[in-house]
């Protein structure tokens, strides 16, 4: 969708970080930001030649790009590309967070290795970014975070303890820095999306996406862009008095 199309935000001028921005839901954002007026800079762990692709679709629209390689488990490679992103792009005005990985299984199967890996990306990833965000927002008295979450972090969900945990354990992070953050004018918000046509969907076995599809009230997957226009929309003015929300983007998939 060209920018001329889009509703215009009022995001020009701003930076914005995207964890795991290199494909899927990541992706979407970036572009959605870019299309806004953000500059962008994309966290990636491995392919990079997508990380490239995504930069080159942000560069296209006018927008510059700033690719981190960066591990969200590791907290000093986090506070890095926090570092980075204000050094060569000039500050930070919104964080995204949206890196993640699956290690499924029965609960009774579940390896502590397997159980600990998903936990420290899709939890303590959440903590340090956003907490390395919430200094530089505080002191500047302004800021934008948006934690992508799972409706699976509230109803549960068969085979992932650990991602449901780890995705319940974002919305109260989000819920908690809504708190701390609101007097310094920072807005902190979670989008909890349903299934949504990624790689990592194409990849689950028919069923699985079919029975999404049966469970959503609107009869079809998300798009990731679906996603990150809500995201945009919660990095926006027009978003000011919104904190402290989990915003599902699900078709109705968990009602």
């Amino acid at each position: 969708m060209s920018a001329e199309k889009n509703m215009q935000l009022g995001l020009d001028g701003r930076v914005a970080l995207v964890t795991g921005g290199s494909q899927g839901i990541g992706a979407a954002v970036c572009v959605a930001l870019a299309e806004q007026g953000c500059d962008v800079a994309l966290t990636y762990v491995g392919k990079p030649d997508e990380a490239d692709a995504t930069v080159g679709a942000i560069e296209a629209l006018g927008q510059r790009a700033l690719p981190l390689l960066a591990d969200a488990s590791d907290t000093e490679a986090t506070d890095g590309a926090v570092a980075q992103t204000v050094k060569e792009l000039g500050g930070l005005d919104v964080l995204v967070c949206n890196a993640g990985i699956t290690r499924d299984g029965v609960v009774w199967n579940m390896s502590d290795k397997a159980w600990d890996d998903v936990i420290a990306v899709n939890l303590k990833g959440y903590f340090t970014f956003n907490r390395a965000a919430a200094r530089i927002f505080k002191d500047q008295r302004r800021g934008r975070i948006v934690n992508i979450s799972s409706i699976n972090g509230e109803r549960g969900k068969f085979g992932q303890a650990n991602y449901t945990a780890a995705k319940g354990g974002v919305n109260a992070l989000t819920k908690t820095l809504a708190r701390e953050l609101g007097k310094f004018d920072v807005t902190v918000n979670a989008v909890a999306p349903g299934m949504v046509a990624t790689e990592m969907a194409a990849n689950l076995p028919p069923e699985f996406r079919n029975n999404a599809v049966r469970e959503s009230m609107l009869g079809r997957l998300a798009d990731p862009a679906d996603i990150a226009h809500v995201v945009a929309f919660l990095c926006s003015d027009f978003a000011r008095h919104v904190t402290g929300q989990v915003i599902r983007v699900d078709g109705g998939q968990y009602i």
